[in-house]
């Protein structure tokens, strides 16, 4: 078995903690966990989404994003509309509230990425986007003899 340092789970989890450790500041000063703020990401990109559409994009479950939900909705950052089609469906969009923290944000978060971008490098970044891409995508294609 190989060392423990050299495992691939173990190696993207150190990566993922190095990174975080770059943006948490800057959500815990606006009172936010990482996967509020990805919630809002997302719902500043997507408009309006349903709590599995929202959990799908996220990569959360659909409890937590459920809780998060509630959470940012007494907070008056998004809110909550029954779907016309399906009334036990919600939508969930980010109000003018919301909208106004994450343009609060958002620079902050640029320059971390900045910052990363200068320590780790512009090709050497751009690779590693690429690499992961690369390698979720085989992970995911159905595997002939596994």
């Amino acid at each position: 078995m190989r060392k423990f340092h050299r495992s691939l789970p173990m190696s993207l989890l150190k990566a993922r903690e190095a990174v975080m450790r770059k943006f948490t500041p800057s959500l815990r000063e606006h009172n936010l966990s990482a996967q509020q703020w990805r919630v809002l990401r997302i719902l500043i990109e997507a408009q309006k989404l349903d709590i599995k559409e929202l959990s799908e994009r996220c990569h959360l479950l659909a409890p937590s994003v459920s809780r998060i939900i509630q959470n940012l909705e007494k907070r008056q950052l998004v809110k909550r509309e029954t779907v016309p089609s399906d009334q036990r469906s919600s939508a969930i969009s980010i109000t003018n509230k919301g909208r106004d923290l994450f343009e609060l944000i958002a620079p902050v978060s640029e320059s971390r990425y900045d910052y990363i971008t200068e320590q780790f490098g512009y090709g050497k970044l751009e690779l590693l986007y690429e690499l992961l891409d690369e390698l979720i995508e085989k992970l995911d294609e159905p595997a002939e003899n596994s």
